[in-house]
Parts: C-alpha cells; sequence; structure tokens
C-alpha cells in the first residue's frame, strides 16, 4: 500500500504549495518526502500520513497536537517544524530538511566509534533533549535513526512526532518507539517522562562506544523482556579498554528504576561535559576492536551451559558442549594465605592431587580473573604475614606492657570517637546536594553552606537561565556525597551572544546559508519592489546586522522584487504637450520620433502612434511617439465636360472623397466641379455637378 502512495504523492502538489520530488523514508504511521515549498523556494521535508489513517479523527488529532508541541520548540540542535495542515485525504506535517545522513549510517560504516567522537556526537543530541525537556516535552522514540547529522556538520534530533507535553496523558497500552532502545516503564506501560528519553540515549551511547546494541533476540518481544528484566551491561565488556567513567556513565543513564537515572537531559548534559573534560587523550582516542561479539554470545560463554541455543550452523548460536570447557578448580590456599579469600564453590578437594598433577599445573585451569582475584589476595596475606612477628624478641615488664596497651586503646576510642564524628555529624558525613536550579548564585551558595557544603562557583553560558542565576551543580541535585567534597556551582552568564552578519545583498539562498552556518534559523520573508536592487537580492533583514543575538534567533528578510513596473498610458490623438505629460506624470521618459507622417484623419501636431503601446515598463522606461503632418495637399484635376463615372474614379484614386449632384443625367458629364484646379486636402469631398 505505501509503495502506492509514494507513486501516486510523487510529482503531485500537496494543499497548492508542497511540490512532491522524492520518498525519503516510511514508518509505521507515516512516509515521509523531499519535497519543494513553492511559496518561499526551499526544501522541505513532508511528513505524510499513511491512507489507512488519514480518516481516523483520533490519529489527524494526534498529528495536530504532535504539530503544535513540536513547533513551540526552537533549538539549533532540534530539527523544527514548519507547518502542519490536510489536503483533501492527505494530512500532512511540513519539517525542516536537513541534508547529510543519519548516526545509523555512522554506526553502520566505523561499528565502534572512539570515546571521543562518541561524545562528541551525542552532545548535541543531549543540548537538544534538554532544550525539549525544559519546554515540557519527551520524545519517547531517541534512536541512531533519529539523529541527523548535516553535510555541513550540523547534528540535529529529527522526528518529534511521537513527542507528547509533559502536562498530558503520556501512558499508552501500546509500545511507542523503537523496542531496541525502548525504556522499561514503556514496556510495563507506564508514563513516560524525560528519563524515558535519557534511557534511550543511553542505549544509544552503548551502542555507539561499542557498535553492537546491548540486547538482541528473534522477535522484538525478547528484547523488550530483556530491557525489564536485566541490567544494561557495562560497555567494556563488550570493548574492554574503555575506561570506568563511560561504564558508569551509561548504567546511570540505563538504570531500571527511573530515579535512579539523571532527571532530565540538563542533568545529563553536564555530566557529559564533565566528563569530557576529565578524561586523558589517550581515554578519549582509544579505539575499540572492530568486530565484536555479541552479547548473546559472550552471555553463553560465560555460563557454560549446555543448553541447545540454536542450530549449530554458521548463521545461527552455536550449541556449547560441556567438553568443551570443563569445569577447573583452584589450587589449594598456600601457607600464610587465608582459605576464606576464595568462593566454596571453586576451592579443590581435601587431599593430594591426581598423579602427575602439581599445584601450577592446577591453577592454570584458572581463568584470568580468578587468578588476578588470587594474586591480590595473596600479596595482601604475605604483607599481613610479614607485618606480624613469629615471636616476642623481649618478655618484658608486664605492668609496662598494661600501660602501653591502655594508652593504645585510649587512644583508639579517641581515633574511633573523633572518626565517628567526622563521618557521622562532621565534614565526612553524607549530605544530599540539594536542587538550586534558577535560584540567585548568591542564594545558592547560602543554602550550600547551610547544608554543610562548600562551593565553588564557575561561570558557563545558558540560554535559558538568566545571568546570575544558578544553571545547576556538580554533582547533581539529589546526590548524596561526603560533604568535605568540592560542589561546583554553575552560574548562568546569560545566552551566549553571536553578532549577526551582514545579509544585505546577497540573494535568498546564499542568505539561508549564512544563517544556516551562523546556527541561526529563517524567519519571516516577504518581498518589497525597489528600484536599484536586483529581483531576488536580499533589501534588509530583522535583527540587523552586528546585532548580538542567541544561536537559533529567527531572522526576517526582506528581498527585492526589482523595479517596480508601471503601466503605459495610452495618449494616442493627443497633441504632442499633452502627451508628454501623461506619459511623464506616468513615471516614464516621452521620446518624440523625428520623423512625421502624413495622415488624412489626424490633425497634424497630434499623436498618430506610439510604442509601446499598452503594457508595463520599469520606471524611466522609454515611450516613442509618432506626431501626424496632418492630410497631404492633392491638387484637384478639372473634369468639366468629361464622363461623370471616369472623374468619380480618377478622384478617388486620388484619395478624395466624390459627391455626385446629379440633374437629369441623361448624358451621364460632368457640368461644373467644386473644388477645380488647386490644392486640396486629401480625403476631402470634391462635388461633381451631372447632366
Amino acid at each position: 500500500m505505501q509503495e502506492q502512495v509514494s507513486d501516486h504523492l510523487l510529482g503531485s502538489l500537496v494543499d497548492q504549495r508542497y511540490l512532491v520530488r522524492t520518498r525519503l523514508a516510511g514508518g509505521g504511521m507515516s512516509t515521509v518526502y523531499l519535497a519543494t515549498d513553492e511559496r518561499l523556494d526551499r526544501d522541505v521535508a513532508l511528513k505524510v500520513l499513511h491512507p489507512h489513517l488519514a480518516n481516523d479523527a483520533s490519529f489527524l488529532e494526534r498529528l495536530r497536537r504532535e504539530a503544535r508541541a513540536a513547533a513551540s520548540l526552537s533549538h539549533p540542535h532540534v530539527v523544527g517544524v514548519l507547518d502542519q495542515g490536510q489536503d483533501g485525504h492527505i494530512a500532512y506535517l511540513v519539517m525542516e530538511y536537513i541534508k547529510g545522513h543519519t548516526l545509523r549510517d555512522v554506526l553502520q560504516e566505523k561499528g565502534g566509534l572512539s570515546p571521543r567522537l562518541a561524545l562528541a556526537l551525542i552532545d548535541p543530541v543531549i543540548e537538544g533533549l534538554a532544550a525539549a525537556h525544559s519546554a515540557g516535552l519527551i520524545h519517547r522514540d531517541v534512536k541512531p535513526e533519529n539523529v541527523l547529522i548535516a553535510d555541513d556538520g550540523r547534528i540535529k534530533v529529527g522526528d518529534f512526532g511521537l513527542a507528547r507535553a509533559v502536562t498530558a496523558a503520556t501512558s499508552t497500552g501500546s509500545l511507542i518507539g523503537t523496542v531496541a532502545y525502548l525504556a522499561p516503564e514503556l514496556v510495563l506501560g507506564e508514563a513516560a517522562d524525560a528519563r524515558s528519553d535519557i534511557y534511550s540515549a543511553g542505549v544509544m551511547l552503548y551502542e555507539m562506544l561499542t557498535g553492537t546494541q546491548p540486547y538482541s533476540g528473534e522477535v522484538p518481544i525478547q528484547v523488550a523482556y530483556k530491557h525489564v528484566n536485566a541490567e544494561i551491561p557495562a560497555p567494556s565488556a563488550a570493548a574492554p579498554g574503555l575506561v570506568s567513567d563511560l561504564d558508569e556513565l551509561v548504567q546511570w543513564c540505563t538504570a531500571k528504576d527511573p530515579e535512579q537515572r539523571p532527571v532530565d537531559g540538563g542533568a545529563l548534559l553536564s555530566e557529559l561535559r564533565h566528563i569530557r573534560t576529565t578524561l586523558s587523550d589517550e581515554q578519549l582516542d582509544y579505539a575499540p576492536l572492530s568486530a565484536r561479539p555479541s552479547l548473546a554470545a559472550a552471555e553463553q560463554a560465560a555460563s557454560l551451559d549446555t543448553t541447545v541455543l540454536g542450530s549449530a550452523d554458521a548463521a545461527h548460536t552455536e550449541i556449547i558442549s560441556s567438553g568443551q570447557h570443563p569445569t577447573s578448580v583452584l589450587p589449594q590456599p598456600a601457607q600464610g594465605i587465608s582459605a576464606a579469600a576464595f568462593p566454596t564453590s571453586v576451592l579443590p578437594p581435601a587431599g593430594p592431587l591426581p598423579a602427575g598433577t602439581d599445584r601450577d599445573a592446577s591453577s592454570a585451569q584458572l581463568s584470568p580473573r580468578e587468578e588476578k582475584r588470587a594474586a591480590r589476595q595473596a600479596e595482601k596475606d604475605r604483607a599481613r604475614a610479614a607485618a606480624t612477628p613469629s615471636r616476642t624478641l623481649r618478655e618484658g615488664n608486664v605492668r609496662r606492657r598494661a600501660v602501653i596497651w591502655a594508652s593504645v586503646i585510649l587512644l583508639l576510642a579517641v581515633l574511633a570517637g573523633t572518626a565517628g564524628w567526622f563521618f557521622g555529624m562532621g565534614p565526612g558525613s553524607p549530605g544530599t546536594i540539594p536542587a538550586l536550579k534558577n535560584r540567585p548564585a548568591q542564594e545558592a551558595e547560602q543554602l550550600l553552606r547551610t547544608a554543610g557544603f562548600q562551593s565553588r562557583p564557575q561561570d558557563v553560558f545558558d540560554d535559558e537561565v538568566k545571568a546570575g542565576y544558578t544553571v545547576g551543580t556538580d554533582p547533581a541535585a539529589g546526590v548524596e556525597i561526603r560533604k568535605f567534597l568540592p560542589v561546583t556551582l554553575f552560574v548562568s552568564k546569560g545566552p551566549q551572544l553571536f553578532p549577526l552578519a551582514n545579509l544585505d545583498g546577497l540573494s535568498l539562498e546564499q542568505a539561508k546559508d549564512a544563517l544556516a552556518g551562523a546556527e541561526m534559523t529563517l524567519g519571516r520573508v516577504s518581498e518589497k519592489y525597489d528600484e536599484q536592487a536586483p529581483a531576488g537580492t536580499i533589501l534588509s533583514q530583522a535583527p540587523a546586522k552586528d546585532t548580538p543575538v542567541r544561536h537559533g534567533t529567527a531572522v526576517s528578510l526582506v528581498v527585492s522584487k526589482g523595479p517596480q513596473p508601471l503601466p503605459v498610458p495610452d495618449v494616442r490623438g493627443m497633441d504632442r504637450a499633452a502627451a508628454v505629460k501623461a506619459i511623464s506624470d506616468a513615471g516614464l521618459t516621452a521620446k518624440v520620433a523625428a520623423e512625421e507622417i502624413f495622415d488624412k484623419k489626424a490633425p497634424a501636431g497630434t499623436v498618430l502612434r506610439q510604442s509601446p503601446s499598452d503594457g508595463t515598463l520599469n520606471r524611466g522606461g522609454t515611450v516613442t511617439l509618432t506626431l501626424s503632418k496632418g492630410p497631404r495637399l492633392v491638387e484637384v484635376p478639372n473634369f468639366v465636360g468629361k464622363s461623370a463615372k471616369q472623374a468619380e474614379r480618377e478622384l478617388k484614386k486620388l484619395g478624395f472623397e466624390v459627391e455626385l449632384d446629379v440633374f437629369g443625367g441623361i448624358l451621364g458629364l460632368v457640368q461644373s466641379q467644386d473644388p477645380v484646379d488647386t490644392m486640396a486636402p486629401e480625403g476631402s469631398t470634391v462635388t461633381l455637378r451631372v447632366v
């Protein structure tokens, strides 16, 4: 059905405005086309509801709500919604067209990304989500396919078509979003909020760092089940060598309990940028392996299960045989090493080892992780044994030893009391960071001091929080830390402002490119006649050039329509002076031709012809006038005594009108004529008296 829709719409004009050019993508609700807005002459993305849904009032109302919600958000990292409407059976949404590719294309080409590239790509995504969350919107479908990367490097979050206002009812009985990135609460049919987007972003970051999704399954319900019942593994399990800070970041975002995640995109953005500044170049430029085993395969290898998980051919998961990975045991602990350091399930049985087997050979069966753990415990026990003398060198005085022991016990009691005070009520006691966003900086510092924390103010730019007010803290609000640890207080310097470039004289397309390069948006475009500026060039802009504005500001443009065309007046039949004045009053220039023309009907000095005679000209255009010389003078021959018919014929050839005055007419001869033997104007009347 969808292909028929594409064929039907391609080349058509939707709502007498949007010319559909090609199909870009299709989804469960709609199809997206590349179209041209013929009113503003720009490319747009046209999202058309599927035909079988276009007659459903509930879907149409949902589409209208989506348009209103998304259009209320204007941010340089969010794809803008430009228009919404319905043309017959076609319900549509018009969005900003981003020419480029998606994050999915990047992942398919490169697989796992370095932490530097992954954090750089996800930063604008989280910034866009933070702006949406601050405006009361949630996305509900964060995934690599909805992260658009323009050819000029701009990164935008697309398809807020499933976003809902947080104040509206967001609980639904069906899954909305892609199951690979779906938060557990959505799988369970619970209400979604900003933290649901955070979960999806965490899964996406996992995939960017490892090149694989955390869960896989033959059917979507298997993946959804894992989101609800399993913990997202650390990325370093799939990509050994990743720094632990990235593991903690992903697992913080993907906690099953929404209360354990960042509260919104703003909180996550602060932590994300903090981590980027603390990692070394070596950690940021860590190159993940080009090919990693799937998580399912890793789980199978770890469990050593002999259950059949799939067919044994190359295209499916292999059957894991118990004979290939026999269970091994640790060696008997050496002298001085506590046996309690090892789980009883892996201790060797009492008694000697089998013949021909020594302790080193037995330990060779340990996994690398068990060997490291055993080595660390052995080192601790050796250090403890070395610090404990095997015998007393001198018995000493019993009373002296009692005094010493009493002093030691008293000192330990004082130390224990001091430690108890320090960690119970003093600077080492735990405290929860208060919520300080949008509070004056001095008030926020006082609240931190009252709570027992020491603050370190740090000025930052922020588009939402006004200057002098708190943007947030590091650690974030709600986090519990020891009070002696410093708390960074981010204080807004207001939005970062950038001067607008001068767009005057540029073409409309050049102005659009300049605005996009400066991360500004195109506002209202109007047209105006101008006598000097060529058509299609920019006459003015608002705000004006060099005005400091924030990124994402809408800039309105006035475009020249060229000189205004003026109608040409018809001055034929007027005398010269009147004709010249009429043309001049119309804003045009009159030019009188040097050659005048005889005309038997137009009086001398009047306008006989003009070029052009109608239509329009630009101001100052020339109208050429040709004047009449009046009728030509012709000598009138004498036809008295001649045949009246011959006389009439000859006079008409000369251009005269002939009037016959017949008296009898029997002879048919001219008795007299008037005028005769003189010059007369061409076209005048000659009277013949006929007998």
